[in-house]
């Protein structure tokens, strides 16, 4: 079901609250009261709630335009690189993004499903799938690597490293390449 275009007053305050609350997110953290949203953005709690019923809605949508920008970065890298590195190099930013944005990660997860948070998950995976793809095709990387494997892995090394220099180093011990390395797959020799 398409929804309808904003008003262009209720555009104007939608903007607004996106640049307050990525202003606010970004000096507070996620948990920042949402008064200070709406009083920054300098319309009601009422109306930051009719464009943002909860939290994590508010969160995603600060926050889309990185998302889109990590997306078409993948697309862009697809384009110009080699399969396996385009990869490699989507899925650094990938975990860069969420260890800079650890605390929106978490929050945009909490088990609020909302329509904004499968939407930007359905973009990330979109943009995963078509690199892994080209790299599989290419023969740059294992056969058996799955996308949302993958997603978890990274997103698990982002979320549990100290910091971006530690998360880069547990990167550079996955190799997911098919004979392009000397080193063995994960999980070779271990038994499967």
């Amino acid at each position: 079901m398409a929804t309808r275009p904003r008003r262009a007053d209720a555009q104007r305050n939608y903007d607004l609250l996106l640049a307050a609350a990525a202003q606010v997110f970004s000096e507070r953290g996620t948990e920042a009261p949402l008064d200070e949203v709406a009083r920054r953005a300098g319309v009601g709690n009422a109306t930051m709630y009719r464009h943002f019923p909860t939290r994590s809605d508010l969160l995603v949508a600060a926050y889309a335009d990185e998302v889109a920008r990590l997306c078409a970065r993948g697309q862009a890298l697809l384009a110009t690189d080699s399969p396996a590195e385009a990869l490699h190099e989507w899925l650094r930013l990938f975990m860069a993004h969420i260890t800079a944005k650890r605390d929106l990660a978490l929050a945009a997860t909490d088990g609020q499903s909302t329509d904004l948070v499968a939407e930007w998950h359905q973009s990330m995976l979109t943009t995963a799938s078509a690199l892994l793809d080209a790299a599989k095709q290419a023969h740059a990387v294992r056969a058996d690597l799955d996308v949302r494997d993958l997603l978890a892995l990274i997103k698990g090394i982002a979320l549990t490293a100290a910091d971006v220099a530690q998360a880069e180093r547990l990167l550079t011990l996955i190799d997911w390449r098919s004979g392009t390395s000397a080193h063995p797959p994960p999980g070779a020799g271990a038994g499967r």
